[in-house]
């Protein structure tokens, strides 16, 4: 019997899907603000509100990961739970 680790790992077709969506996003809102016809300091807030949005979903995945992580290894077993 094999014991596997809670731990779910994502595919490589995942993986790559996520990936390229996020570039799409990404390209395509860099392609809009450059387009927008506004002035130039609208289209820079623009941009930098789109960095400040990005980098903080990834930190708050980040930190949503690492309390769920903290939870299961604080989870404890009973002897009866893994037959």
């Amino acid at each position: 019997m094999t014991d596997t680790s809670g731990k779910q790992q994502s595919t490589a077709a995942f993986y790559g899907q996520a990936v390229a969506s996020f570039a799409v996003a990404m390209v395509a809102t860099t392609v809009g603000i450059f387009k927008l016809e506004a002035d130039t300091w609208v289209r820079a807030f623009l941009g930098i509100a789109v960095l400040y949005l990005v980098t903080s979903s990834f930190t708050l995945a980040k930190v949503i990961r690492d309390r769920q992580e903290a939870q299961l290894a604080q989870r404890s077993y009973s002897p009866f739970e893994k037959l």
